[in-house]
């Protein structure tokens, strides 16, 4: 009889809650990955910063230096190149994640503004006894000026702009070296750079070589063109204070913003990381700039947040933006995904485990029924007269031990053995009430 009333079978739904516990675990191994594996991941970019000498050089290999011990998990790796050109071109591959360039310098579609850096000015100088006033006075002359780059692209647009162009020069040197040697041994007419005010080797130029910075003073006419071109002075005694101040006055000239640029590829999280660190360490980042390159500190100080009226062209990064418009957001605010990941995970489980709770439940009350339904079948075979009522008593208290050993193993709840003990009682009466309409000996329990 037990075997007839008491088989056991996997029914569809207990596949079905043994799926959705799976899912919860999975959704919970995903979000042990997000917070663990994911935040403890080593982010390594490269920085592409022109030459070793170059002021956006020695400024980047100093951002590397306080980012870095700001942010164990953010390694860059600052790497030279011949300008802002190269700079652009690895940026767009994807062969450099970080660059440095000239904002008036078009730049690829995935890159993104993070900073203005400093500002680059044009600065054109002849020898001091030379006859050249203007830069018109340019034509036909020798420029110690590589053909290539930023500058390059920057001396071009200027020339246009006074209606000169590119074969109206003789352009002397095949990098920035031997054009500033050519300039040095009288081999070059003039020069034209777009360096920081105060750059070593214009100063050097000057000084010791005896150049003469000349006016470039058309720049609000030069923006209507290039608007990333501003006004900007070369101050009276900016590369030697008296006898005498060079230059004499100040000179009037057209600057560009030196920008850091990051690919739209970089996580915003880790460009705004890099953002709020350069922001809020300057002075980090001015003390990480070697002594010999003390002149470079105080461009720091000109690191500024980038504007869409800056005229570079190029959108701004999320991850900057994300930094510079903060109200320092809350926990919650800055961890919305997480949260709500958590969430999901956390309703999930309690759906899940309801769901296994309500499932148990219904097995008991299964096997509660199944017990009952083994009481009716012995109670019906008894007034059938396929049973003797002694036999049906014995196998009733079986099924009634057996429902007792069931309750103990949890199988049968409370509730669910208190109906099936009535159920008990109520066979039992009816047997025997049966046994004595057949004139047989009730068997007492």
């Amino acid at each position: 009889m037990q075997k007839i009333f008491g088989s056991n079978f996997i029914s569809a739904t207990k596949l079905t809650y043994i799926g959705l516990g799976c899912l919860s675990i999975g959704l919970t191994a995903t979000l042990i990955w997000f917070f663990v594996v994911n935040n403890l991941k080593t982010h390594k970019l490269t920085l592409v910063a022109g030459s070793k000498d170059g002021e956006s050089y020695i400024l980047s290999k100093a951002i590397e230096k306080v980012v870095e011990a700001k942010n164990s998990q953010i390694q860059i790796d600052v790497v030279e190149t011949k300008g802002t050109e190269e700079n652009l071109e690895k940026l767009e591959k994807g062969e450099a994640q970080l660059a440095t360039a000239q904002a008036d310098i078009s730049a690829g579609r995935s890159a993104r503004v993070v900073v203005f850096l400093y500002p680059d000015i044009f600065q054109l100088a002849v020898k001091a006894n030379s006859p050249i006033q203007q830069f018109t006075d340019l034509k036909g002359k020798r420029i110690a000026l590589w053909r290539r780059g930023g500058q390059y692209i920057s001396f071009l647009r200027i020339a246009a702009h006074y209606g000169l162009q590119e074969k109206d020069f003789i352009f002397v040197g095949n990098n920035s070296l031997e054009s500033d040697l050519a300039f040095r041994q009288n081999q070059a007419d003039a020069f034209f750079r777009v360096r920081a005010l105060g750059n070593r080797n214009i100063v050097d130029l000057v000084q010791k070589y005896n150049a003469r910075l000349l006016p470039l003073d058309q720049a609000a006419a030069l923006r209507i063109k290039y608007p990333a071109f501003e006004a900007m002075d070369i101050p009276k005694g900016a590369y030697q204070g008296s006898n005498p101040p060079i230059p004499e006055a100040d000179l009037p000239s057209v600057a560009v913003r030196r920008t850091l640029l990051a690919s739209e590829k970089v996580d915003d999280r880790i460009v705004q990381e890099i953002t709020e660190i350069l922001d809020s360490n300057r002075q980090e980042v001015a003390d990480s700039i070697p002594d010999e390159f003390a002149d470079v500190r105080p461009l720091v100080a000109s690191i500024t947040r980038p504007t869409t009226t800056g005229g570079t062209g190029i959108p701004i990064h999320p991850g900057a933006i994300a930094y510079f418009d903060r109200d320092r957001p809350s926990f919650i605010q800055e961890n919305a995904d997480y949260l709500a990941l958590i969430l999901t995970v956390i309703l999930l489980l309690g759906s899940w485990f309801w769901e296994l709770k309500s499932w148990l439940e219904r097995r008991r009350k299964d096997e509660a029924d199944r017990h009952i339904a083994s009481f009716i079948q012995l109670m019906k075979s008894v007034q059938g007269k396929q049973l003797a009522a002694k036999v049906a008593l014995e196998e009733l208290d079986k099924v009634f031990a057996q429902a007792a050993t069931d309750l103990i193993d949890e199988k049968i709840s409370q509730e669910s053995f208190r109906t099936l003990s009535e159920a008990y009682k109520a066979t039992r009466d009816v047997i025997e009430y049966q046994a004595n309409l057949t004139g047989k000996q009730a068997i007492a329990p």
